[in-house]
């Protein structure tokens, strides 16, 4: 798993150069991915503007960033992605500002579709779902911990729906977009305050 890692790490980019490809990609009409298709480019250009009004317009409370800037050991979040994945654009910018708050976290993004190693490490439920982020120690690589695709309370409606409807519909697909935009981020950033305060519970136990 080490060399996987690695090796993820060696072809993954940082949020801003991730968001810059993401301009690129709407600029030439075109996406990330093995599958290059119309809806694709589509969503591409739809997930660009939606990280783009999440990079002006995501807050996080005092009280979080409190929290936040509390962990103080070296992680590595290395995000897998592609760009056109709805749920990436609304998570990925949320990942990246609390990473911004604690200068101990370093953020990395690697595309799904050429990590295919490190995809197959983490799936969910069998299937190649995204986004994922990987917490990983900077120090030994070890895996500390996964989130992803979605909210924790996301992922029980989803499979809540599933269980009852085989799939997802276009309606509930629309759904969860107006969950994201009333719920503004908040709920991941409270998701990730609680994986950051439990293994910082972790690492006391272990000293």
């Amino acid at each position: 798993m080490n060399q996987i890692i690695k090796d993820s790490l060696n072809n993954s980019i940082d949020y801003d150069n991730y968001y810059r490809l993401m301009q690129k990609l709407v600029q030439d009409k075109y996406t990330t991915g093995d599958v290059v298709s119309d809806s694709h480019v589509n969503f591409t250009l739809l997930n660009e503007k939606r990280m783009s009004r999440w990079n002006k317009r995501l807050k996080v409370s005092d009280q979080d960033k409190k929290e936040i800037m509390k962990f103080n050991s070296e992680m590595i979040w290395l995000i897998i992605s592609e760009s056109w994945c709805g749920d990436a654009a609304h998570i990925l910018p949320v990942l990246n500002v609390v990473a911004e708050l604690n200068g101990h976290i370093d953020l990395r993004i690697a595309l799904r579709d050429d990590n295919k190693e490190l995809m197959n490490l983490f799936l969910t439920h069998g299937k190649r779902a995204i986004p994922k982020l990987i917490m990983i120690d900077s120090n030994t690589l070890e895996v500390i911990d996964s989130y992803g695709p979605r909210p924790f309370i996301v992922t029980e409606i989803v499979e809540d729906f599933k269980t009852k409807n085989g799939q997802l519909t276009p309606d509930f697909k629309e759904h969860l977009q107006h969950w994201y935009n009333q719920d503004k981020g908040q709920t991941i950033i409270h998701d990730l305050v609680d994986l950051l305060e439990k293994h910082a519970q972790i690492k006391e136990c272990k000293m």
